[in-house]
């Protein structure tokens, strides 16, 4: 059965993308527009990886992460930002285990996905 990641960012151009990498390489994918959908969907779905935008409306993504990892502490979560800040690093604080700068590095989300989910070796 195919591994499922979730997808939290408020820009539509970056779920796309995302989502097509991710699709394409195989995994069934979801998607949500803020931090607040995010969270509830993380804590009732079964997701094997979270991607999940610094700096969105409603609930950003550090109150995302928390939130998450109240509950689900194990599962990976990658913080993207166009603008890594002190925001980015608090969510590393809080469990992220990495952030990628946007625009991302195709080749680069490929590995690291495929190191998290296939647990080759550790990231970063």
């Amino acid at each position: 059965m195919p591994k499922r990641i979730l997808i939290i960012d408020d820009a539509p151009v970056i779920r796309e993308l995302l989502s097509d990498v991710l699709t394409d390489l195989g995994y069934l994918v979801d998607t949500a527009v803020n931090g607040q959908i995010g969270s509830d969907m993380a804590l009732k779905g079964d997701y094997e990886l979270i991607f999940c935008d610094v700096h969105m409306p409603v609930m950003g993504g550090v109150n995302t992460v928390i939130k998450i990892r109240k509950s689900k502490p194990d599962i990976p979560i990658i913080m993207t930002d166009s603008f890594p800040d002190k925001d980015a690093e608090m969510a590393g604080e809080a469990g992220a285990i990495c952030c990628l700068t946007k625009p991302f590095d195709l080749d680069e989300l490929r590995k690291i996905i495929k190191q998290l989910l296939h647990r080759e070796t550790k990231v970063l």
